[in-house]
């Protein structure tokens, strides 16, 4: 288990991320980590793939895998995300955690 702190941050777009501050631990650290090395890697190896000229299906199919991989990581990290983050901001009555995770809901769907 891994315990962290939120604090303000910006995105790539300069936008203002996770701006409540509490500490909490998620269980999930490792298996998204994990998760993510093991997607990364599949990933470079579809990159030799398209180097090399293989079948266009057979790169589709490998990138449809990475997809499910990353949807699966979203999984983890939204449900993790829920039962601590949203849970200790419900009980600290912090509203901005409910604004940024409705805004994260909406650009992972995009």
């Amino acid at each position: 288990m891994v315990s962290h702190k939120h604090s303000d941050a910006s995105d790539m777009h300069g936008d203002v991320v996770h701006t409540h501050n509490h500490s909490h631990t998620h269980k999930q650290t490792k298996v998204v980590h994990d998760r993510i090395a093991r997607a990364a890697g599949h990933l470079a190896s579809i990159c030799v793939m398209v180097k090399e000229g293989r079948d266009c299906s057979e790169v589709l199919i490998q990138l449809a895998a990475v997809r499910s991989a990353i949807n699966k990581t979203c999984e983890v990290i939204l449900k993790d995300h829920l039962e601590h983050c949203v849970v200790d901001a419900i009980s600290t009555g912090d509203t901005e955690a409910l604004n940024q995770l409705n805004r994260a809901v909406e650009l992972l769907m995009k």
